[in-house]
């Protein structure tokens, strides 16, 4: 452990060991905004999700040991054995029932109309009498796909003949997730500036040394940094790697950071329940060198111009496929050339590229309409005003510099779709990050 490294442990250790009673109100703080999202989000965006996937209740079991992936913004809770959350369309509002759970944080956020005992759930669901019912199995959203083959066998036993009336819910939860209040938009708004913020700090002399510092040594500092600020990720270890002529180097390694190298940085933090995914990219300058070689800024400036085109030609459409191909097609115009993931030309005259405008949110490839084409199934879905999504793209462009190898140029910041186009969240990669 080198002594940066030590420095950052240390200090998260003691800020844990001093703090006085009066600053564990952040806990709350935190809480009172997710019960806030919360409300907001089962007042104003679950009626019209239900109504438009045809469901009249939805179903979310949980156990012991088994928590949904919608665990957290249910509002958390103590399942001692089974579990189950039910939503009831009511006509102009949903109803919100929670049974066999408890728990202060649950109980006291007052988004539930209802707690009851696991035992009650057959009657409950008679007494409603709904035709469809939606529970957590999907084919294409592992964040809607929550229940166990068990928990639906359970499930099917307790509502007797009501069990022949589910059905999958994978359209509704990506509805209900992507579709953002205004205070969730501004919560991951504050994640991505957080995000941000440890990203630069990591491509810098504070926490670099030429010659001395490691990759693995950034990501462990980042690493650091979401813990003592009480950040999750839902990716792994922060990816931290040195791209050459021959493609990407190392990744998060003990290779020793040198001169010269090109550094690019992928990750992203959790924060209230929100997930961000970022990119950025810092060059290591040479003795003697006051800004990176005219190949390196004249590829990262091909990119910017591919991400400037993003930001203007992707719109709300009746699917996201339609959108991305008009930006396909703004793109091409442009003097771009298309081609599949990793997979350049070797004509030094063109700027390839690769696009993939995914989802985020609740996970660092969130749920919701996708532009990317690693989620198929999502690009038939309508791409709606404040739908948050990553502007990712790859550009490769020719470097003289390394004989006209071509270098990997990748840009992704975190937006939201507006009918005025993208809007960014905080500030966008803009500029190779310099380490002297």
């Amino acid at each position: 452990m080198n002594a940066l490294l030590r420095r950052s442990v240390l200090a998260a250790s003691l800020a844990l060991l001093t703090a006085s009673p009066t600053d564990a109100q952040e806990a709350r703080a935190r809480w009172e905004r997710m019960c806030q999202i919360r409300a907001e989000k089962f007042d104003l965006v679950m009626p019209k999700a239900m109504k438009d996937n045809d469901l009249d209740m939805w179903i979310v079991v949980m156990r012991e040991g088994l928590l949904d992936p919608l665990w957290e913004a249910l509002g958390r809770g103590y399942v001692g054995d089974w579990g189950y959350w039910v939503f009831t369309d009511r006509g102009d509002r949903v109803e919100r029932a929670v049974l066999g759970v408890g728990g202060y944080r649950l109980e006291q956020c007052g988004v539930y109309d209802y707690f009851g005992s696991a035992g009650e759930l057959a009657s409950y669901v008679a007494e409603r009498d709904p035709e469809r019912i939606g529970v957590n199995m999907a084919e294409s959203i592992g964040g809607a796909d929550g229940l166990s083959h068990t928990s639906y066998q359970r499930l099917r036993a307790e509502l007797g003949s009501y069990g022949d009336r589910l059905v999958s819910a994978e359209r509704f939860v990506s509805d209900f997730r992507a579709t953002r209040t205004a205070v969730e938009i501004a919560a991951f708004a504050e994640a991505g500036e957080i995000s941000r913020e440890i990203a630069e700090r990591a491509f810098s002399n504070e926490v670099i040394t030429p010659g001395v510092t490691t990759l693995e040594d950034v990501a462990w500092w980042m690493s650091d940094q979401q813990l003592a600020r009480g950040l999750e990720s839902s990716f792994d270890m922060p990816s931290v790697y040195i791209t050459g002529p021959e493609g990407i180097v190392a990744t998060s390694s003990d290779r020793i950071i040198q001169r010269g190298d090109l550094l690019m940085l992928d990750w992203g933090v959790g924060f209230l329940d929100f997930y961000t995914d970022m990119k950025r990219i810092a060059y290591v300058l040479r003795e003697g060198e006051i800004e990176p070689p005219a190949g390196v800024r004249h590829a990262f400036e091909r990119g910017r111009q591919v991400r400037d085109i993003m930001k203007a030609t992707i719109k709300p459409a009746p699917t996201a496929l339609e959108a991305v191909e008009r930006t396909w097609d703004a793109i091409e115009a442009a003097g771009f050339n298309r081609i599949e993931f990793n997979q350049p030309t070797q004509d030094p005259g063109v700027t390839d590229v690769v696009l993939g405008p995914h989802s985020v949110g609740n996970w660092g490839h969130g749920l919701g309409p996708s532009l990317a084409f690693f989620n198929p199934t999502r690009m038939t879905y309508e791409l709606r005003p404040g739908t948050l999504i990553s502007i990712e793209l790859f550009a490769y462009t020719a470097n003289p510099e390394w004989d006209n190898a071509k270098i990997r140029i990748p840009l992704e910041d975190d937006a939201v779709v507006t009918e005025r186009g993208v809007e960014w969240l905080y500030p966008v990669n803009d500029r190779i990050l310099v380490i002297k």
